[in-house]
């Protein structure tokens, strides 16, 4: 675990306008609304909410999550798995594939610290290869029962297993229907697995810039994940869950009765990109808690002003970041400057250019590979304008790609 830098910690107590930049902020005023009213959200529709922390990748940021009443994480990599375990997560649910042996094995093993640790592991199928590989893992973590050279129920680590199905993503799972149907079977009754529910998660429709055809495309997903559900079902085997949804459509799963779980993770900072969406009436009104805090170091007069804050300190796969503007500003454009810079243009005749020195707010147009750039963000609370820095929050797994 990476230790925090001395000069770090000596900023705890200063004042926002003291952060060196480029550096990552959090406006920790806004995440912890954004928390409540997720809170707030999921309990009104009685509907469990499994933060993404693939955003953050902090353990810090999951466990006040699960304190605000979420069940647990989920996360992608085997990685990111076991660095928010190492920080103290202990409900963690890797909604991915992963087939090579030697992962599987890292997969049994964690699943035996977090039951040890009264936790859980949870994994998303979509082969009868997968399952099978995955078995035969978690069979080498249970202790063999004395002369007789088999395994018993109970002497294995169990793992809570989800068969996915593609309801519109277009990436790993498996159709609808009947071919979901001898995965749930296979996984309930192979030794070691526990057949959980299906995963049902439609990545494309969360950026959908239109309401309506977000409406449109999840009532799609919850009429093909409901017909899953009763052909499962219909052949023996009960369907506890099915979880899924994400920022930008978990109005639609939360109202569904289909759904008893929401993955959304972004809801906690909020990107650009989901702010250029069009917000549903009935989604809670997240705000922007994640910036890049940058400064003008050059300005060519009535032309640009540069910023110190280029490619290598945000992602850039859903669009640039835009400036958050604070008074006395009226209207800057960023546009791309390379690795290190970043161009700022007025955006209207009236907009004027930011004095040399002149500190900025970028809102990064995609959070979670953003998160990924940095070591650590900033929390501040009072405001961007006049707040101090609470606390330095480590992105644990940061760069948690196997």
């Amino acid at each position: 675990m990476k230790p925090i830098p001395e000069a770090l910690k000596a900023s705890i107590g200063q004042r926002v306008d003291l952060i060196d930049t480029p550096s990552l902020v959090v406006d920790l005023d806004a995440m912890d609304r954004n928390i409540q009213r997720m809170a707030d959200f999921a309990r009104k529709h009685q509907v469990r909410w499994r933060p993404h922390a693939k955003m953050h990748k902090s353990a810090e940021l999951a466990l006040l999550m699960q304190r605000a009443g979420a069940q647990g994480v989920c996360v992608q990599k085997v990685a990111e798995a076991e660095a928010l375990a190492a920080g103290g997560v202990n409900d963690i649910y890797i909604s991915n594939q992963v087939v090579a042996m030697p992962k599987l094995q890292r997969v049994a093993r964690l699943a035996a610290l977090l039951a040890a640790r009264g936790g859980r592991l949870a994994i998303a199928v979509d082969h009868l290869e997968g399952i099978e590989r995955l078995a035969e893992t978690m069979a080498q973590v249970g202790a063999p029962l004395p002369r007789e050279g088999h395994w018993a129920a109970g002497d294995s680590t169990l793992i809570d297993v989800f068969v996915e199905i593609d309801v519109g993503q277009g990436r790993c799972g498996v159709p609808p229907g009947e071919a979901a149907v001898p995965l749930a079977l296979a996984v309930a009754r192979s030794r070691g697995l526990r057949f959980a529910g299906l995963q049902a998660y439609h990545g494309r429709a969360q950026h959908l810039p239109g309401a309506t055809d977000r409406r449109d495309a999840m009532a799609a997903v919850v009429r093909a994940a409901s017909h899953t559900r009763d052909l499962i079902e219909a052949a023996g085997v009960p369907v506890p869950l099915i979880t899924g949804s994400g920022t930008g459509t978990l109005v639609h799963e939360a109202a569904s009765g289909v759904y008893g779980e929401l993955q959304a993770g972004s809801f906690l900072f909020m990107d650009a990109d989901y702010a250029r969406n069009e917000r549903e009436p009935a989604q809670p009104a997240f705000e922007h808690a994640l910036f890049i805090k940058t400064q003008v170091v050059s300005v060519r007069e009535n032309v640009h002003a540069v910023c110190d804050a280029g490619h290598k300190s945000h992602a850039i796969d859903c669009g640039l970041p835009t400036v958050a503007l604070l008074p006395p500003d009226r209207g800057l454009r960023y546009a791309n400057g390379g690795d290190e810079h970043g161009i700022l243009h007025p955006d209207s005749p009236k907009s004027r250019l930011p004095a040399l020195g002149r500190m900025l707010w970028l809102i990064p147009g995609h959070c979670d590979p953003t998160v990924n750039l940095h070591d650590f963000m900033i929390g501040v609370r009072g405001g961007l304008a006049m707040g101090v820095v609470e606390r330095i929050i480590r992105v644990d797994a940061r760069g948690a790609l196997t």
